[in-house]
């Protein structure tokens, strides 16, 4: 797992579908203006000098817990657990599952 492409939310830039689509350099080369606009949990890692959210001592925040319970891009807590895991040393990543896929699978 390439520590570069870890994103500060718990997702894994470098398996991102967009990543070859729109050529992007992943969460932490683009300082949180990402390709679909201005990163709030991005901004304010950098604003702290974390290297992702799970070194926040106020983990998990009002921003973190609205993007996991989002329709579109929540996941169930699936990034929380890779920044708990990433904040101890486990360079991992467990592949989000998000809730629209969650909502289409029933459709």
């Amino acid at each position: 797992m390439d520590k570069k492409m870890m994103a500060y939310c718990g997702t894994y830039c470098g398996i991102c579908e967009w990543k070859d689509k729109v050529n992007c350099k992943g969460c932490q080369a683009c300082q949180s203006q990402m390709f679909w606009g201005q990163c709030d949990k991005a901004a304010c890692c950098i604003e702290k000098g974390l290297e992702h959210c799970g070194h926040c001592p106020q983990m998990p925040c009002p921003k973190l817990l609205a993007l996991f319970s989002d329709p579109e891009h929540g996941d169930k807590g699936v990034r929380l657990r890779n920044l708990r895991d990433w904040a101890n040393g486990v360079y991992e990543y467990k592949k989000l599952d998000n809730l629209s896929q969650e909502q289409a699978k029933k459709r």
